[in-house]
């Protein structure tokens, strides 16, 4: 993918900035009033890549607005001899009363569509991309508001617009933040899809903000008092469980986790009902450590910040069920997420203890550190036995092999129905953010049983961690259609590869577009 480029091609912004160099000298509340008074308003249209002897040409609302400012837009394109090439484009300035900057961006080939090779949908990839790259540049930019052409894919515009502003602002001060601006549809009238894009890019946000938060700001509780605060007002039931509970249900594996922190875990169980309530729903079990240090298999210090985000699972669940919600899908929908801390303490667990799950099994924890399946085990068994789903969905950041084999291109998925990876696979390609399917053969799940003394190990036997995870967790599904999605290199801090509706070095909110396409795929047949 090209990198992402935008020029300045009017020399009055040079002006703009020693103004504002000026205005900084000023005391705060002038420049606060100056910057409302000088509010400003930018668009962004689309540029296709030329085609051989053919001129790179403007998209149909790209087209529009060159006629609504006589042709200027053209003549600028061919002066700066700009070629559509996706991701690079330049901003013009006061061509238009109403618009002071306009962001002509490049959109790649005209009329492409699905990439075989690549399993992702590249024509509505690079409106995304577009999308994103002329936004944002914008927002560095001053703007307020935000026109954004709909480049023929007004739903993936959106969820690229709505992505590149967001920042997460809540530790920084107010006069140091980066303003977000409001994006709107600019020249169509397929507000309904360009709405959708919105829902997605907003419900991606949330997971990025649930993610991103330092952990003494994100604890079991704060998480649930967030995740009621997000999805309540949307009609979804969310009930709130205690240690008490917890006890009394045995949900001993994640206990064993959560012993080691002072902060109280919490079992939170959300429902949804978008459909007849005697359908069965689909589950969801996320996997919420709001920190991970590894307890007494102390993770290496160096990056150890970054496991704020091994609550990242949970968050992309409580994204996608607020997503559903607002998008009225019906389904059912169903989640499970256990919440703790994996702390080293007196209390914590002990590399080497075995426990006792509700199915009877005993399970020994070599590692600490790989506390996922771990923490996932009961809350699973309890959660199919309570809730009886007609499919299970778990994800989280789990074991550093998916990472090492695909990076952040892609989420790894392991499961055993091949209908339920086909309609991932088809979700993954429509947003840009593939998964990709692993083996679960019975080689791994020989490697994570049996032993003299126990029943099946954490961390099994062997380098494949990532498929010994699934296969250990697959155990605890013994007759149900299930998804295990592992998130190792795509939940977390990401620096190569990022594409340009995301932050490099930020937290991600992956997958959840993914997983609310793969809703409305299944709500939607």
């Amino acid at each position: 993918m090209a990198r992402a480029q935008v020029l300045c091609c009017n020399k009055s912004v040079l002006g703009l900035l020693r103004f504002n160099r000026v205005v900084s000298l000023m005391p705060r509340v002038h420049f606060m009033q100056i910057r409302r008074k000088c509010e400003q308003k930018g668009v962004v249209i689309g540029l296709y890549l030329k085609d051989g002897e053919k001129a790179p040409q403007l998209t149909p609302n790209g087209e529009k607005f060159d006629d609504r400012v006589a042709g200027k837009i053209s003549e600028l394109i061919k002066e700066t001899n700009m070629d559509g090439e996706l991701g690079k484009g330049r901003i013009f300035n006061n061509l238009d009363k109403e618009y002071s900057s306009v962001v002509v961006v490049g959109l790649g080939k005209e009329g492409i569509g699905y990439d075989a090779e690549e399993a992702i949908d590249a024509g509505m990839e690079n409106a995304r991309v577009a999308a994103a790259v002329g936004t944002r540049s914008l927002q560095l930019q001053g703007a307020s508001h935000v026109a954004v052409d709909g480049m023929e894919y007004p739903e993936q515009a959106a969820e690229g617009a709505a992505m590149a502003v967001w920042r997460y602002n809540a530790n920084i001060r107010k006069s140091h933040r980066i303003e977000v601006p409001k994006v709107e549809l600019y020249g169509s009238a397929d507000v309904d899809a360009w709405t959708r894009g919105l829902f997605k890019a907003e419900s991606q946000n949330l997971a990025r903000r649930l993610s991103e938060t330092p952990a003494n700001q994100m604890t079991p509780s704060t998480f649930a008092q967030a995740t009621i605060d997000s999805l309540c007002p949307c009609g979804v039931t969310v009930e709130v469980r205690s240690m008490d509970w917890i006890e009394e249900q045995r949900l001993n594996s994640f206990l064993m986790v959560a012993k080691g922190s002072c902060e109280p875990p919490l079992v939170l169980e959300i429902n949804y009902i978008g459909s007849s309530p005697d359908d069965k729903p689909l589950l969801f079990i996320g996997k919420g450590l709001t920190f991970n240090s590894g307890g007494l298999s102390l993770k290496p210090k160096n990056g150890m910040d970054v496991f704020r985000a091994d609550v990242s699972g949970a968050a992309a669940v409580v994204a996608t069920i607020r997503a559903a919600a607002a998008l009225s899908l019906p389904i059912n929908v169903t989640a499970v997420l256990p919440l703790c801390e994996n702390m080293p303490s007196g209390m914590a667990v002990k590399p080497g203890d075995v426990i006792t799950l509700i199915n009877g099994k005993t399970m020994c924890i070599k590692s600490v550190s790989s506390a996922g399946a771990v923490m996932l085990a009961d809350p699973m068994l309890y959660a199919q036995n309570i809730h009886k789903p007609k499919m299970i969905i778990d994800l989280g950041t789990h074991a550093k092999g998916v990472a090492y084999g695909l990076g952040a291109s892609a989420t790894g998925l392991w499961t055993n129905n091949t209908m339920l990876w086909q309609q991932f696979e088809k979700a993954g390609s429509i947003t840009g953010d593939r998964v990709w399917r692993f083996p679960l053969w019975q080689h791994f799940k020989r490697l994570v049983e049996p032993n003299l003394t126990y029943d099946m190990c954490n961390v099994g036997r062997g380098p494949a961690s990532s498929c010994l995870t699934a296969a250990l967790l697959h155990k605890m599904v013994p007759c149900l259609d299930w998804v295990h999605l592992d998130t190792r290199g795509t939940g977390l801090t990401v620096e190569d590869g990022v594409p340009p509706y995301l932050l490099r070095d930020r937290m991600s909110g992956r997958p959840t577009r993914t997983l609310i396409q793969f809703l409305h795929q299944m709500a939607c047949k």
